[in-house]
């Protein structure tokens, strides 16, 4: 009676997971199994840990309904593996691909160790709409420009079949020991995760009920409402992408059906927007950490910067738009993405804060922290990235506060200190004549900060900064 090994990553569901259905269907016996390591190169952050907690509780009830259920262990993979494996006289191991350059070389290293073995050792991809590998230029080299990436991948038809169902039972575990799911000490003992509850349901029923309400009631609505703060018009669907509960494949057939409708068009060009962010991590390894654009080396981020890092990080800036998307961050574990550049483009640009600093404080605050996202995302808004926006290209977080929050309904929310300001002046509050800030309740440097930089000078500064660089290659 063979036994296999499925070893889940950040694949935690039952449908269209190939490396479970492979072993479902070719073995008698089946371990699903989950290693925790603490000691990766990229950690996952407090949020995240959050969401991992709830979503292996979700996928362990999943199994046991399938009669299965889900096996925890932690330590070096290869280790536990090769423990379970002897434990078991498991003959095969499944997983589904990652593509972190980390990752690549640990399951490469893994894979080889298990075949010389002589285990059946395969894996799969469940996550990408195109493998890294699979799309390249005529000359063989990587696109660095997301239009043409994409349009490379829309040649190509990305599924040869529907996604895969979820098997209707499991086989037999055998009676092998597991760690506990609290012994992973994944939530806080401080309970700022309080608010989480009432904005997430983690787990795979949580991520279809997710698709299901935004494929109904937002996605003909998703071109133009996905940039306006405070209206419900993006998917919500990020979290559950980045663990997996649900597959980019399934989203994209499920949009797909309804695929005149420009809200549908325009969803499904953000997930190539996700495998492009995969796409440049696995070609350019070191933007984990360094810039694409080497020039960016020589650039002149602000040091003794800590004072403003945190006014930054705790939404007091002064700035009414930085202030409540950090906020809500802190709270939510999520940002609206229109409000994501706004608060990056302020930090790499009006303070020239490093964009690496940025993206470690979104690592560890946010829910949908995804490691080739967060890069591209930073390295975009910095300047220093493919396909980036331009260093001159300085978001105006008062302009942009007025476009895309006219109502100030966000900032209300979010900035409840400033909420009795009219709307004329809630984007500014700096510049509100002193009897209206009274009538208003707000004091400048007592009820709400100060603008810790100004505006236009710092742009000012930037763009100086940026033109030391320019003759570097």
């Amino acid at each position: 009676m063979s036994t296999a090994i499925v070893w889940f990553r950040r694949d935690l569901r039952l449908t269209d997971q190939p490396a479970l259905s492979y072993a479902a269907q070719h073995h008698q016996h089946l371990i699903a199994l989950y290693i925790h390591r603490d000691g990766e190169d990229h950690p996952i952050g407090a949020a995240s840990r959050w969401w991992l907690h709830h979503s292996l509780f979700a996928l362990n009830e999943s199994l046991i309904a399938k009669q299965s259920r889900l096996i925890i262990r932690q330590g070096q993979c290869l280790e536990v593996l090769e423990k379970i494996i002897k434990e078991s006289k498991a003959e095969a191991v499944f997983w589904n691909r990652l593509y972190e350059p980390h990752l690549i070389a640990r399951d490469s290293i893994i894979k080889e160790t298990l075949i010389q073995k002589g285990l059946i050792v395969k894996s799969f991809n469940a996550s990408l709409l195109n493998e890294p590998w699979a799309i390249t230029k005529s000359d063989g080299q990587p696109y660095q420009v997301f239009t043409a990436y994409m349009n490379a991948c829309l040649k190509q038809s990305p599924f040869a079949s529907k996604p895969l169902s979820a098997p209707k039972q499991l086989p037999s575990s055998p009676p092998i020991k597991s760690d506990s799911l609290k012994k992973l000490s994944l939530l806080p003992k401080i309970a700022w995760d309080k608010n989480f509850y009432a904005c997430w349901q983690p787990g795979e029923l949580g991520a279809h009920r997710t698709l299901n309400d935004f494929a109904k009631t937002r996605v003909s609505h998703y071109a133009t409402a996905r940039d306006f703060p405070a209206t419900h018009g993006t998917s919500l669907l990020s979290p559950h992408l980045a663990f997996g509960e649900i597959s980019a494949h399934t989203i994209h057939t499920t949009l797909s059906k309804n695929s005149s409708q420009n809200g549908n068009s325009s969803y499904l060009r953000q997930l190539y927007w996700r495998d492009f962010a995969n796409y440049l991590l696995f070609h350019f390894p070191d933007t984990k950490n360094q810039p694409l654009d080497k020039r960016f080396l020589h650039f002149a981020w602000r040091k003794n910067t800590k004072k403003e890092f945190n006014a930054w990080s705790k939404g007091q800036t002064g700035i009414p738009i930085v202030d409540a998307g950090m906020r809500e961050l802190w709270s939510t574990g999520w940002m609206h993405n229109r409000v994501r550049m706004i608060t990056a483009s302020f930090l790499c640009k009006n303070l020239r804060i490093s964009w690496q600093q940025g993206a470690q404080w979104f690592w560890d605050t946010l829910v949908d922290a995804d490691l080739a996202n967060n890069t591209m995302g930073w390295q975009w808004v910095a300047g220093c990235g493919a396909d980036a926006a331009p260093y001159f290209r300085i978001f105006n977080p008062v302009l942009q506060s007025e476009k895309f929050d006219e109502g100030g309904d966000y900032l209300k929310k979010w900035v409840p200190e400033i909420a009795g300001l009219p709307n004329k002046y809630i984007h500014a509050p700096w510049q509100t004549p002193a009897e209206i800030l009274n009538e208003s309740g707000v004091v400048l440097g007592k009820t709400y900060p100060h603008p810790i930089v100004d505006l236009s000078q710092s742009r000012i500064d930037a763009l100086a900064a940026f033109s030391h660089i320019k003759t570097y290659k």
